[in-house]
């Protein structure tokens, strides 16, 4: 019988998967939901992560998602800022306002060579609606794979602002 090194590499993590999995690591259940009129939303980064003894940086590929999930209403993007582990901000992703459709979405695409924002790299975006609406859901998932080795994982955007008009 043959070694599949791929083979075992997947039963590994899925194993790992299961066992690692804690309630605490689960995402926001079903139920939860939030009704707003529009937020401010920080979204934490991760250009990279730190592996083995030495501590070596291992670079992700990062995927800002907004997904608008409202069945009737649109939802207005304002603001899609990036900022560096500093707080400073490196570039804005919006140059005017972006409408999704119920139940539209988008995203941002920042490459594994983008290391610019460092290890506390963040995302702000800013949206609004009409009416009070099922709040999007922002969040960023970093993937990286190397020497057969993968990692990916998603990070939730956290409300810092609620809008009050």
């Amino acid at each position: 019988m043959k070694h599949h090194p791929r083979i075992a590499l997947a039963a590994i993590m899925l194993v790992l998967a299961i066992c690692c999995h804690t309630p605490a690591m689960a995402a926001p259940e079903a139920a939860e939901y939030r009704l707003s009129r529009g937020q401010t939303v920080y979204v934490p980064v991760y250009s990279n992560v730190f592996s083995g003894p030495k501590a070596l940086p291992f670079s992700l590929a990062t995927m800002l998602s907004i997904r608008n999930v409202d069945l009737h209403n649109q939802v207005r993007i304002t603001a899609i800022e990036y900022h560096d582990t500093g707080g400073k901000l490196l570039r804005s992703h919006l140059d005017k306002p972006l409408t999704l459709p119920p139940l539209g979405s988008t995203s941002i695409y920042l490459g594994e060579q983008d290391t610019s924002g460092g290890f506390g790299a963040s995302f702000v975006v800013r949206w609004d609606a009409r009416t009070v609406i099922n709040a999007p859901i922002v969040e960023c998932v970093m993937i990286g794979a190397k020497s057969g080795q993968g990692i990916s994982f998603v990070s939730h955007g956290q409300v810092i602002k609620e809008n009050t008009r």
